[in-house]
């Protein structure tokens, strides 16, 4: 049977995080394609309807400008003509700008997904083409001498009407066209040549706002696309990140779940370990008597090496989880690095003599006292001698080293001889139950653990972990303990002096040991 992989688990509950961007990013773009190819500008309809929106909030708030700069006009006429004519144009303009405004009012209040954008451009372009149509009756002031007065109202009504129908290219062409023949039509009235000169100057300004409106619609275009892409990025954050907070709800409850396996392994599994290690060391050590076949001896023996090593993975075990989940606690202290390795080389002397391995030992005696865990120490320092054992071949040598480093910290390294580990497969003998292609075949069988309970412990103490191996030249593992965790030598006091000084006191950044607790590494020194 094929092993049970993470991503045949995620192919089971549905499809994985890229597929569902992958498929969403392609319904968008369907979704964006058929917008274009049933819309009259080339556009999506979100994009008409924001273009016609703002169009609609430009007529309405030019509304009271335009009505007083009308009324100005008007007033301003009254040299060249009656003044109850003047007013009249007035009028018209002023119910010409009313209606527009009123029209994109409407607009305004209109539900965005039940308006008709095309018959609302076509009302908007009507619209311009009345207002238009009543400025244009200014021409009328060239027949009473004020022609030029109402060739700069036109330009100015041209700029206007092109400059706030930008965004609706049709409204503004139809604002400007009958604005232009207006002014064409005031060459009638200019007999100089200056005269007509400058007309045909106001029909070229007239084309120029134009020019300038389809750019201004070019720019707001591209606007509402970047803002589009923005928010679009937006909403992709949102679902990444709604995807991340169940991911990390998941990955929290199969945290939840595993602890509370080990938890239930650890009781219901130690529990029958113990009765099978108790008999089957009764067994092999023969208590009620000898075993009528010698078979029997070398089954207990068995059976109490093999509860053994389950019993030693299940502690492993509990040690990683301890170390990952942030609950395993450093009972710290003064500890002599140099006697603890010392300690664990002697218990490790055995195994390497049934071996026949030899250990270099390189250690500096004179090494302060370090504020931390003994017991984690210790398990470091024997999981790193239990792999050099167990990967060093007969007759091979283990070399430990320890001393300062340059920063002032302090550092354990043990290098053997054995097969060493590929380049590309350090990674792998980091992790949780990794083993090396070459330790598999040539070592014996191990659980995979010691390294990953290593590096846990060592960063639990603000440490670093390096380990070195090439094939065929043997591995070696560097732990350095940095040098905060080192307890400086106080200085001698005078003699006669009564006080009693700790022979070392803790660094900083860590609690001072009190004093029952200081007592066993405390001592008076006098000068």
């Amino acid at each position: 049977m094929s092993d049970l992989t993470v991503e045949m688990v995620q192919r089971g509950r549905g499809p994985s995080t890229e597929e569902v961007v992958r498929r969403r990013g392609v319904a968008r773009d369907m979704r964006s394609a058929r917008e274009k190819l049933t819309s009259t500008t080339g556009l999506e309809r979100a994009f008409d309807y924001e273009l016609l929106r703002l169009y609609a909030q430009y007529r309405a708030g030019a509304g009271i400008p335009l009505g007083l700069f009308a009324i100005a006009l008007a007033g301003a006429a009254s040299f060249w003509v009656v003044p109850l004519v003047s007013a009249v144009w007035a009028l018209c303009v002023f119910l010409m700008i009313t209606l527009n405004s009123s029209l994109s009012r409407r607009f305004l209040h209109a539900e965005p997904q039940a308006v008709s954008l095309a018959k609302w451009r076509r009302r908007f372009a009507f619209g311009e083409v009345l207002q238009s149509l009543s400025w244009s009756a200014m021409i009328g002031l060239g027949t009473a001498g004020g022609w030029h007065f109402a060739m700069f109202g036109l330009v100015i009504a041209a700029a206007v009407a092109t400059m706030v129908a930008a965004t609706v290219p049709a409204a503004a062409v139809a604002a400007l066209v009958p604005l232009a023949l207006a002014n064409l039509a005031l060459l009638a009235f200019a007999r100089e040549m200056e005269a007509m000169l400058l007309v045909t100057m106001a029909i070229g300004a007239q084309i120029f706002f134009l020019g300038l409106a389809r750019r201004l619609y070019t720019s707001t275009v591209g606007a509402l696309q970047s803002r589009a892409e923005k928010d679009a990025v937006f909403g992709e954050l949102e679902q990444a990140k709604a995807n991340s907070d169940e991911a990390r709800r998941r990955a929290e409850e199969a945290n939840l779940a595993k602890s509370r396996f080990l938890a239930t392994m650890s009781h219901e599994l130690r529990t029958p370990l113990n009765a099978i290690l108790g008999f089957s060391e009764v067994m092999k050590n023969e208590v009620f008597g000898p075993h009528t076949a010698p078979s029997y001896g070398e089954y207990a023996n068995d059976i109490h090496d093999s509860g053994m090593h389950l019993l030693n993975l299940i502690n492993e075990i509990l040690d990683l989880s301890r170390i990952e989940a942030g609950r395993y606690e450093l009972n710290e202290e003064a500890v002599q690095l140099a006697h603890v390795v010392e300690e664990c080389r002697h218990m490790m002397g055995l195994k390497a003599r049934g071996k026949n391995q030899t250990f270099h030992d390189f250690v500096d005696e004179t090494l302060p006292r370090l504020w931390a865990d003994e017991r984690a120490l210790r398990q470091i320092v024997l999981n790193l001698l239990s792999n050099a054992v167990k990967f060093t071949p007969p007759g091979g040598e283990i070399t430990i080293k320890v001393g300062w480093t340059s920063s002032g910290g302090q550092y354990i390294a043990v290098k053997d001889s054995g097969p060493g580990i590929p380049e590309d497969e350090l990674g792998t003998v980091m992790s949780s139950f990794g083993r090396g292609s070459q330790a598999i075949k040539t070592a014996e069988q191990g659980s995979g653990l010691g390294l990953p309970i290593v590096k846990g412990l060592v960063d639990l103490h603000g440490g670093h972990f390096t380990l070195k191996s090439k094939p065929r030249e043997g591995t070696e593992v560097i732990v350095t303990l940095p040098a905060t965790r080192v307890m400086d030598t106080l200085a001698a006091v005078a003699v006669g002096a009564k006080a009693h000084v700790p022979d070392r006191v803790a660094p900083a950044g860590h609690p001072q040991p009190g004093s029952a607790k200081a007592a066993s590494t405390a001592t008076s020194r006098a000068a």
